[in-house]
């Protein structure tokens, strides 16, 4: 009797648990194009300093990231500049796909740090870039002047 007892308060408990998880989870709603316009009115950028990634350079950039389905994705880059910044905002469908979708910016931060933004600033500004993950959402930031500060906002946004 006792044995059953447990049993069933260990089912219970668990079922209460896995209900606690989707119902905060469902909480989230987080609006990532206005979060972006956020940071672009906080940093100053200005709307011609930072444009979209998309067509070819965002298969170049991040190969297969369109390939996950998106509820919501900003990707942007200055169009010319010699300083790193870089940002990736997306809600995925699943946290599977936002696991698939963190794997593929953090080779693009790896890949950068390690040779391929050419420069050894570059290098040293993507070495420190982030890939952060909340649920069904990703972040990629790679910002020379205000990475910490960015990443810190993303996730003031889940906190």
């Amino acid at each position: 009797m006792k044995k059953s007892m447990t049993i069933l308060l260990v089912l219970v408990l668990g079922t209460l648990t896995a209900c606690g998880k989707q119902a905060g989870a469902a909480a989230v709603d987080v609006d990532l194009p206005a979060f972006y316009m956020e940071l672009e009115e906080k940093y100053q950028w200005g709307e011609d300093y930072m444009v979209d990634v998309e067509g070819e350079l965002l298969e170049n950039y991040y190969p297969g990231i369109s390939d996950i389905p998106a509820v919501q994705f900003v990707a942007k880059a200055p169009m010319m500049s010699a300083v790193v910044n870089e940002l990736v905002f997306m809600q995925c469908e699943t946290e599977e796909d936002a696991e698939a979708a963190a794997a593929i910016l953090q080779t693009r931060v790896d890949t950068q740090a390690e040779g391929g933004a050419w420069y050894p600033e570059s290098m040293e500004a993507w070495g420190k870039g982030q890939v952060i993950q909340h649920g069904t959402y990703v972040a990629m930031i790679a910002s020379a002047s205000y990475q910490q500060e960015m990443a810190d906002d993303f996730n003031a946004l889940f906190a």
